[in-house]
């Protein structure tokens, strides 16, 4: 199986940098919507069977316009909402180093089993998205060479999309700090039966 992991594109909150996370279902801006239109004309010639998008509108929208070139349903899984990030939700960037700097500093170190203020851990969302990936394998599984010649597009949010590349690869979750995936960044996970590779990581080329 091919698994073309996207990030949405742009929201107004994305550019005034709040804190967005699994409760907050805003729009895409006029922005993210241009980078949907061109991430869907950058993804046209691969041979998709499926379009899998977390509940929230960002994510439904940027696969809406992914799915218009291949008449393909968006299908929903709630294992793909953001991670809960609870009290945080809303708030700028600016202002986290003010109020939460040192819950902040305890939960980069690690992040990985330590819940945010009213919101969930990153193992908890991890579990959550990796079953998405598992229910997708188990559908499109097949006797010799099971899932080869599926391309599925999975469209999803930032720590989803770490969440599940670190998971596929056995690396430790609080790798997340290493990594960076920008607004509408494709990462292509090829899971095989000798296992997941990663063949391309938050891809942002078509946007220029």
């Amino acid at each position: 199986m091919k698994l073309i992991l996207v990030r949405h594109g742009e929201t107004c909150w994305n550019a005034e940098r709040r804190i967005q996370g699994g409760d907050s279902d805003i729009e895409l801006n006029d922005t993210g919507l241009g980078q949907a239109k061109k991430l869907a004309a950058f993804l046209k010639n691969e041979p998709i069977t499926v379009i899998l998008s977390s509940p929230l509108q960002r994510a439904i929208a940027t696969a809406e316009v992914i799915a218009s070139h291949h008449q393909l349903p968006v299908e929903i899984d709630q294992g793909l909402r953001e991670l809960k990030v609870g009290e945080l939700e809303g708030m700028s960037v600016s202002d986290l180093s003010t109020t939460f700097s040192q819950f902040l500093m305890k939960w980069w170190q690690d992040g990985c089993t330590m819940k945010l203020p009213d919101g969930e851990s990153l193992v908890e969302l991890q579990q959550r998205a990796w079953r998405a990936v598992e229910r997708l394998l188990e559908r499109h599984k097949t006797n010799p060479g099971h899932n080869e010649g599926t391309t599925v597009v999975v469209v999803s949010h930032y720590f989803v999309t770490l969440a599940i590349i670190l998971k596929a690869l056995n690396l430790p979750l609080n790798y997340f700090t290493k990594f960076k995936v920008d607004l509408g960044g494709v990462s292509v996970l090829e899971i095989q039966d000798y296992g997941p590779r990663l063949l391309t990581f938050n891809d942002t080329s078509y946007q220029c």
